[in-house]
């Protein structure tokens, strides 16, 4: 049976597609500024663009979903979101070292999660001027064109990007899997498959909610898959927050990748 879409998706994306767009641009304002930067408990960097960006986003996406929780990787993290039917999670700036660095790989990741599930979701690359947009069983874009992932059935030549000790060396580099330089915006990496860009994504443990769940989405309405190690579905607005190493591939890849995932080599962030 074929679920339709509901009018409160739809709804929600327009909101979240509008609203992505608008911080762009504040974060525009900061790029190649010389922004101020400090560096964060787990040693990754935040600057004031993302500070900026993260309140505009808290302001204007509650004042219009005031019965929806909040979770910001820039906000201290409200529990009471585990208590609310819909929640916002969101990356003001998914890959700061990029925007820092005047990079233009870095992200806008706004999604609506029902249920433990992403039901909305809108990624902007400002400086690429890229707007991926999906929601639940009515398909992804790119600026408006409608997103399938290619279906390459082989690891042979295949295009890889995530941690190098992972793809370089063990059962991924004896598949003939090439890797692709790194791409700092976990988001974009993901969705990086639902063009052809990239036919693989890998990313070790500890990646959060707010750098997932726009791209889990939209690569699964791109007919492609975000997995775990284990090859299950990720689940969001959880306690913990935290999520086991994963990929994304379409269907076929992520067949074969899937029982080599324990034993690839990924290095721990310190």
């Amino acid at each position: 049976m074929t679920i339709k879409p509901t009018s409160e998706d739809r709804d929600d994306l327009a909101l979240l597609e509008t609203a992505a767009r608008e911080a762009g641009a504040i974060a525009l304002g900061y790029f190649k500024a010389d922004p101020q930067v400090w560096t964060k408990g787990n040693s990754s960097p935040v600057t004031e663009a993302d500070l900026a960006v993260d309140k505009y986003l808290h302001k204007t996406l509650m004042a219009r979903r005031p019965d929806y929780g909040w979770l910001s990787e820039e906000s201290e993290d409200d529990k009471s979101r585990l208590q609310k039917d819909r929640v916002f999670v969101i990356d003001p700036i998914d890959g700061t070292r990029a925007f820092i660095d005047a990079g233009t790989e870095w992200t806008i990741s706004l999604a609506v999660v029902e249920r433990g599930r992403p039901v909305a979701a809108a990624l902007f690359a400002p400086v690429r001027d890229e707007m991926y947009c999906a929601h639940l069983n009515g398909g992804a874009t790119l600026n408006g064109e409608t997103l399938v992932c290619p279906d390459r059935k082989k690891l042979l030549g295949a295009r890889a990007a995530g941690p190098g000790s992972a793809i370089r060396k063990g059962p991924l580099a004896r598949a003939g899997v090439e890797c692709h330089d790194y791409i700092r915006s976990l988001a974009y990496r993901i969705v990086m498959i639902t063009t052809g860009a990239l036919d693989l994504a890998l990313a070790r443990e500890h990646a959060n909610d707010w750098d997932l769940a726009a791209a889990d989405l939209i690569v699964e309405e791109a007919k492609g898959q975000l997995r775990d190690k284990n090859g299950s579905h990720l689940l969001y607005n959880q306690p913990q927050t935290r999520h086991a190493s994963l990929y994304a591939a379409n269907a076929h890849l992520g067949e074969l990748v899937q029982p080599m995932m324990a034993r690839l080599s990924f290095p721990v962030r310190r």
